[in-house]
């Protein structure tokens, strides 16, 4: 009963006149909603095909809308559906005179002979109840419109949001009742220990995931860091984990990079080959093969990129619309927060500004029902802070609303950067390493979860994932026989690679003959002494 109970609507009376001119009828279908409720109580045939299409509020007469809620309700309770449960039930509402009485209940079973084509009257009386929103919300958006006070942004705002609503099937209702809401919660928990407790959208990072159970439907996540920690780099790793891997819709809108910049740093994680060859084109032979066979998942991802520079909150909450009404959407990221704007409604105040863009995102979260990433800048009072800089809370640019708005607070946290080599807490190394910190948890703890950094793709992965930092050059230089990885060595004269050593996993045994990388001593002593950059 998804789709339907998602049309509901109190503030709309689909009985009165609506229309750009007065006097006229409002689009109905009198004849079918009586054939519908007349097949409803003679075959529960009839009612199974329509229970998932109508809500009382379709229905054009007050005691068709009646007549309806009576037998959804019965429904709902497993309870008989004829002319006398009916009958019964709506007398003991005091309804039953209201509706024409059990005579009138009479007639509409007499209308109808079967439940034959029930469906198709449904579809049309669901038609023909949005035409009347339509016209209602049209007559709205006109009455407002020569309303000089109004702002032009909030008017275009407020007639997307309401055609949305209608496209989507998302005309709610303003309330819920305890019992609705107590069945929903159990069934989610339920539903979460079927999955391990994961109840929202996996990262693809199984530390934060058993933290965060998931990202949540209409959570806002503010992922904070100072620049060159790899915010952007750790949205493309999730975005990368979700669409590619776990085939989840996901689309970024970034204000920073343009789309081809992004989708450059993905290739680079995804083929293992480094961001500045990929920029430069200088690609070994191999290296050509696997970028052509390593981005097909990639091409095949749901994963839609939006580089619109100065993006004003206004058009993005249009877009994400589009983008989940059109595409699914599951997840939406911004790269980044304080290179938005509010569309010039806070006279210049940037704090201001911030905090109704923040808001914004939190709204577009909860309308959308989707987790809302949104990168965001620290103050440079990081850098001037003694010891290890950790982020803080406080660290948080312009404006104090993010830390209020946001259902975690997240930072990205790379001791490396500050030319620290060990971790602060525990004393061990911390080169290639990571720690996402959540400082902020609405509904959860507040943990810290270390993960692998790779620079040279600009990647991040779960730390268990990595082996040592020479995974990368591994990585590129596999062979087309992918049981086997070639190690590049300058130990041969030519630029050939069979005198190389190839270890196949197989066998994990070399392949080939040693001795062919050893012919010659002398080319070997003389490229170890006219290249300082061997790493042995």
């Amino acid at each position: 009963m998804e789709q339907a109970n998602s049309y509901q609507n109190t503030n709309a009376s689909p009985n009165k006149m609506v229309g750009l001119e007065r006097g006229k009828l409002p689009p109905q279908a009198i004849d079918l909603e009586q054939a519908i409720l007349g097949a409803m109580m003679i075959d529960k045939k009839g009612l199974d095909e329509v229970i998932d299409i109508l809500t009382p509020q379709f229905f054009y007469r007050p005691e068709h809308q009646a007549i309806y809620a009576v037998i959804q309700r019965l429904f709902n309770e497993s309870q008989p559906i004829d002319l006398l449960t009916v009958a019964n039930e709506l007398k003991s509402e005091g309804k039953l005179d209201m509706i024409g009485g059990d005579y009138y209940l009479i007639q509409l079973t007499q209308r109808v002979s079967s439940a034959a084509h029930i469906e198709y009257y449904a579809r049309i009386i669901q038609e023909k109840f949005i035409l009347r929103r339509l016209i209602e919300i049209s007559s709205q958006v006109i009455e407002k419109s020569y309303d000089d006070t109004a702002d032009v942004f909030d008017l275009l705002d407020y007639s997307e949001s309401k055609l949305f609503e209608i496209t989507e099937g998302g005309i709610k209702r303003s309330y819920s009742e305890a019992k609705s809401l107590v069945q929903d919660a159990i069934q989610k928990i339920t539903e979460m220990s079927k999955k391990e407790g994961m109840s929202g959208l996996s990262s693809g990072f199984t530390e934060i995931d058993k933290i965060t159970s998931g990202w949540q439907e209409s959570d806002l996540i503010i992922l904070a860091a100072r620049p060159g920690m790899g915010k952007t780099a750790f949205i493309l790793s999730m975005a990368k984990n979700m669409a590619v891997d776990q085939n989840i819709p996901v689309a970024v809108f970034s204000l920073e990079m343009s789309s081809v910049q992004l989708i450059t740093r993905m290739i680079s994680g995804e083929t293992g080959i480094s961001g500045e060859k990929l920029r430069k084109a200088k690609l070994a032979d191999h290296e050509w093969k696997q970028l052509y066979s390593k981005v097909k998942g990639l091409e095949d991802a749901p994963l839609y990129i939006d580089d619109t520079p100065a993006l004003s909150i206004f058009d993005l909450r249009a877009k994400a619309r589009r983008l989940v009404s059109q595409h699914g959407v599951k997840m939406i990221l911004i790269d980044y927060l304080q290179l938005m704007t509010a569309g010039g409604k806070t006279n210049g105040n940037r704090e201001q500004e911030i905090s109704m863009i923040s808001r914004s995102l939190k709204a577009i979260a909860k309308e959308l029902n989707i987790p809302v990433i949104a990168l965001s800048q620290l103050s440079r009072s990081v850098e001037t802070r003694g010891g290890s800089k950790r982020p803080l809370l406080s660290d948080l640019r312009e404006s104090g609303a993010i830390e209020q708005d946001a259902d975690i607070v997240s930072f990205i946290y790379r001791p490396e950067y500050y030319k620290l080599e060990f971790w602060d807490d525990d004393n061990l190394p911390c080169a290639g390493q990571a720690e996402f910190i959540i400082a902020k948890h609405r509904n959860g703890a507040l943990e810290n979860v270390r993960l692998r950094f790779i620079n040279e793709q600009a990647k991040f992965t779960n730390l268990e994932q990595s082996y040592g930092n020479n995974d990368f050059e591994i990585q590129s230089s596999m062979n087309a026989n992918e049981a086997a990885a070639q190690l590049s060595s300058r130990m041969n004269s030519s630029n050939s690679a069979a005198g190389d050593f190839v270890f196949d996993s197989s066998l994990n045994l070399p392949t080939g003959d040693p001795m062919d990388s050893f012919n010659d001593l002398s080319n070997f002593s003389s490229a170890m002494n006219n290249d300082d950059s061997l790493p042995f």
